[in-house]
């Protein structure tokens, strides 16, 4: 298993719940915006190590979701803001291009100090 992508969340905005019903979560750099930040976890700008693709695994600590999509500017504002949306619908379509769609499942408790990761597998 090789590493893609990886970083740890460094805070949580005070709204980050309010897209929990929707499926969705949003991470962005220090860099954010003032009218998202309440909305977006906070972390780290860092790098991606190769491409991001269908079929490779996302996790949050111990909880796995294959990748269903890649939106063509997920990566490009990942690796530049830190910035992503993470979409736990399970469409296989891109609807957002900087969004990552993953399998529908709950989503992951995500608290300050949870590693999210990229892999090319389990």
């Amino acid at each position: 298993m090789s590493v893609i992508y990886e970083n740890q969340v460094k805070a949580l905005g005070e709204c980050v719940e309010e897209f929990k019903d929707e499926g969705i979560f949003i991470m962005f750099g220090d860099n954010a915006p003032d009218e998202l930040k309440d909305y977006c976890y906070s972390v780290s700008v860092q790098p991606i190590n190769g491409t991001i693709a269908p079929g490779q695994v996302l996790s949050v600590d111990d909880q796995c979701y294959t990748i269903t999509a890649v939106g063509e500017e997920a990566p490009v504002t990942l690796a530049g803001l830190g910035h992503c949306t993470v979409n736990f619908s399970g469409a296989t379509e891109v609807e957002l291009p900087g969004t990552i769609y993953v399998e529908h499942k709950p989503m992951p408790v995500i608290r300050i100090g949870s590693v999210i990761r990229i892999t090319d597998g389990l």
